[in-house]
């Protein structure tokens, strides 16, 4: 059978995340070697020079080609990595380079399919290619995304989403998550698999899997909060109303969900939610626990009601989610 030519570009500047840049690379090559033989994979790191381009981990990265050379061929798939700056308060804020907007812009009209790997999506807002258009980034700089691009739906929560020839990814190890989903989407789920576990990854984890989990959520402002967080955490087996909640915390129901909603982003049944599914997915991931007494331990006490839970927040079910990730 032909080997179809996929030639992928990876775009480099000053300070790309490294692992942005390594990532993908490594997971075609991979599939090269279940193939045993040409996957048609072409890839070529680009930037505006051949000089060394040094990355935010300090290692130095030779570029392929440089943006003029590629003028006028046609690219399969274009990625694009990310690269942040971290202030003095440990706040985390994506970079994007006018000119390397520019050069994404003018290299993504002639490219079938365009990809951002975590904090890339925020060159691709720029660059305006996720206009109208339902994108994930990493959790950090999500807020950014979209107060600086309200025309973009942005998702937080997923590992990465395709919308129609865009993809984006979330956090720096979902590189590979992305690239996986490149390969089943052009070579069929089994072949990605194969390259999954050679990578020691859990299979392939679905697109709708959260990238959060309730540990990783905005830090609240409050001890009043903190406290209540803590003792859901003990306690998911347990009834954990609104009303007992608000008991606790001396206020009101109202002034409870109000609390939730400014320190946290969320209501309280949602945030009981989020951390009893969290409950739910490691025991799932660790233990030979039935979905019965997973069901128990988490506070959902039925399977019907686990399994709507990880439907409506995972978009899966829990079998589903422990035959791809449990840890054997």
């Amino acid at each position: 059978m032909e080997t179809v030519e996929r030639f992928v570009v990876i775009v480099l500047f000053d300070r790309v995340d490294l692992l942005d840049v390594t990532g993908p690379p490594e997971v075609f090559a991979l599939l090269q070697r279940e193939m045993n033989g040409a996957t048609g994979y072409h890839v070529a790191l680009a930037a505006e020079t051949l000089d060394p381009v040094t990355t935010s981990a300090g290692v130095r990265v030779l570029p392929d080609v440089t943006f003029a050379e590629l003028a006028g061929r046609r690219i399969d798939t274009l990625v694009v990595p990310g690269s942040v700056e971290v202030d003095g308060d440990g706040r985390v804020r994506a970079l994007s380079d006018p000119a390397v907007v520019a050069r994404v812009r003018e290299l993504a009209a002639r490219t079938r399919r365009v990809a951002s790997v975590c904090v890339g999506a925020h060159i691709l807002a720029d660059a305006g290619l996720l206009d109208g258009k339902r994108a994930t980034t990493h959790w950090s700089t999500a807020q950014q995304l979209a107060a600086e691009h309200p025309a973009v739906d942005v998702d937080a929560d997923p590992i990465f989403i395709r919308d129609e020839n865009v993809w984006t990814g979330a956090g720096l190890t979902a590189c590979l998550d992305l690239a996986l989903a490149l390969v089943a989407d052009d070579f069929g789920d089994a072949l990605a698999l194969r390259v999954a576990r050679q990578l020691v990854m859990f299979l392939k984890r679905p697109s709708g899997q959260s990238q959060f989990s309730v540990s990783l959520e905005r830090i609240s402002t409050t001890r009043r909060i903190d406290d209540l967080r803590h003792h859901i955490a003990r306690h998911l087996a347990e009834p954990l109303t609104v009303a007992d909640l608000a008991a606790r915390a001396h206020v009101s129901e109202r002034q409870l969900t109000r609390i939730f909603k400014t320190d946290l982003g969320t209501t309280p049944a949602a945030y009981i939610e989020s951390a009893r599914v969290e409950f739910a997915r490691n025991q799932l991931e660790t233990t030979d626990h039935t979905l019965e007494r997973v069901a128990t331990l988490s506070g959902f006490n039925t399977t019907d009601t686990l399994t709507r839970a990880f439907r409506r927040t995972l978009d899966t079910t829990p079998t589903e989610y422990r035959n791809r990730f449990r840890i054997n």
